[in-house]
């Protein structure tokens, strides 16, 4: 593992010319499966389909999302540069992507008032299907979880059910769209809670809509 051929895993989906003998900073120190998907090239990488998709959030493997290798790369580069330039992600979903202030204090109770709340792109998406929209539900409140399992409580997950359901399926059919929340190891933002919110081949009028006209930071550089 960590090469295709004679190439060391740091070159792959790079044009020969952008190759560089040492391995760039933003790619050293890499977990065993980074550098499994940054070592695979883009050609041999199969997208999950909307049914793929729905098993993984259904048996809650979410491990098991993977992004393009290329744009994993791209991901690790920028937040690289991120925590280079402003100390952290969460400082930069802070003041560049959310707009609020630290320490985020809710207004209200969980999904009481909608400026608690904000609904952007997924500024990295995972590889899959190119028709699914994947959004990210930002909240200035808690979401509770399990002290033990650190899951979601009964009370917390009723709560996200109601509000997707009011805000995505007076919408979309309800096969269409499904959310998830990622577990405490899995999240690239610890400080600021949020869930994730798939839909298949929505209307763009509607994701303009809820997202204001957002533009996910990855169709951007």
């Amino acid at each position: 593992m960590g090469s295709v051929g004679n190439l060391p895993y740091w070159q792959v989906n790079v044009p020969e010319n952008e190759r560089t003998e040492e391995c760039p900073e933003f790619l050293r120190s890499l977990s065993v499966k980074d550098i499994g998907i940054i070592s695979t090239p883009d050609s041999e990488y199969k997208r999950a389909t909307w049914p793929e998709v729905q098993k993984i959030v259904a048996e809650n493997r979410l491990d098991a999302f993977r992004r393009v290798p290329s744009d994993l790369r791209r991901y690790l580069e920028y937040t690289w540069k991120l925590r280079r330039d402003y100390g952290s992600v969460m400082n930069f979903v802070l003041t560049q992507r959310l707009h609020w202030e630290a320490p985020v204090r809710p207004r209200g109770k969980p999904f009481e008032f909608d400026d608690d709340i904000k609904i952007l792109w997924n500024d990295w998406p995972y590889g899959i299907d190119e028709r699914i929209v994947h959004l990210v539900v930002w909240t200035k409140f808690e979401l509770a979880e399990d002290p033990v399992t650190t899951d979601l409580t009964d009370e917390a997950r009723a709560e996200i059910d109601e509000y997707v359901q009011k805000k995505f399926g007076s919408r979309i059919p309800r096969d269409r769209y499904i959310w998830f929340k990622n577990w405490r190891s899995l999240k690239s933002v610890q400080a600021v809670e949020h869930f994730h919110v798939m839909l298949f081949d929505p209307d763009p009028k509607f994701v303009d809509e809820i997202t204001n006209g957002d533009v996910p930071l990855c169709r951007k550089i």
